[in-house]
């Protein structure tokens, strides 16, 4: 997988971490896979050069929270490469929802107009999603295609080589992956899914906002601005 390699638009701290996985036969396959997919006029989500949006957004040394989402959104527009957000101007999805409520509820944040939540990456959440593209309109289309190894190596990276991270795992599939991070060092928030199946089961009054902020400080370390920039008139005009 040399030449796509060296085409891949990925963040220079996160190229050299994940170089050997490039290399190694299972992405040799996925590549195969998805440009196949292509061949046959499959939509795939998202855009190609959005794939690794969640680690381009968030260099490996700034990580400082991880929030763990499935695979993207399967509808149009709604998938750019982070765990649980969509671009400004499409409609805030369920689950989405459901996390500005405990926000509100936690931290008294007044509900965004819309879902973005690239100021989130940017501060240091790294928002990814264990599967990282999926054929439209078919969810979990791509979860055996072998993103999972891909994306369980970018977990390890930031348990070995971060300090003082908050694992935020909401839902069966999340927090399957506690086994794989340090307790000792890190601190591991699970809960179910804040889909609105199980929302009110125990996610909203988790508290985890409020506790991954009382951590980072606790560790020396600048906490989450939770409360996303509000949208101008003409953009929250777009939305509605």
């Amino acid at each position: 997988m040399t030449q796509d390699y060296d085409r891949i638009k990925l963040e220079a701290s996160w190229k050299a971490a994940l170089a050997a996985e490039f290399d190694q036969p299972y992405m040799q396959q996925l590549a195969n896979f998805l440009r196949e997919e292509k061949q046959q006029a499959k939509v795939i989500y998202p855009p190609g050069p959005l794939i690794f949006n969640a680690l381009n957004l968030t260099p490996l040394p700034q990580v400082k929270v991880v929030i763990l989402g499935q695979d993207p959104y399967h509808g149009p527009g709604q998938a750019h490469g982070l765990s649980f957000s969509v671009p400004e101007g499409v409609a805030i999805p369920p689950s989405l929802l459901n996390m500005y409520k405990e926000l509100q509820r936690d931290l008294n944040i007044t509900i965004p107009q819309h879902g973005c939540l690239e100021r989130w990456a940017e501060q240091g959440v790294l928002l990814l999603n264990t599967t990282l593209t999926v054929e439209q309109s078919k969810a979990g289309a791509h979860a055996k295609a072998g993103w999972q190894r891909f994306t369980d190596r970018i977990i390890e990276c930031v348990n070995q080589q971060q300090e003082h991270v908050v694992f935020m795992l909401w839902g069966a599939h999340a927090r399957s992956k506690a086994q794989s991070i340090d307790a000792s060092k890190h601190l591991v928030l699970q809960s179910v899914h804040p889909s609105p199946l199980s929302a009110y089961r125990g996610f909203i009054g988790n508290g985890h906002f409020s506790q991954c902020n009382k951590f980072l400080q606790r560790t020396g370390q600048t906490p989450i601005e939770w409360r996303l920039p509000e949208l101008s008139r003409e953009q929250a005009e777009l939305v509605l």
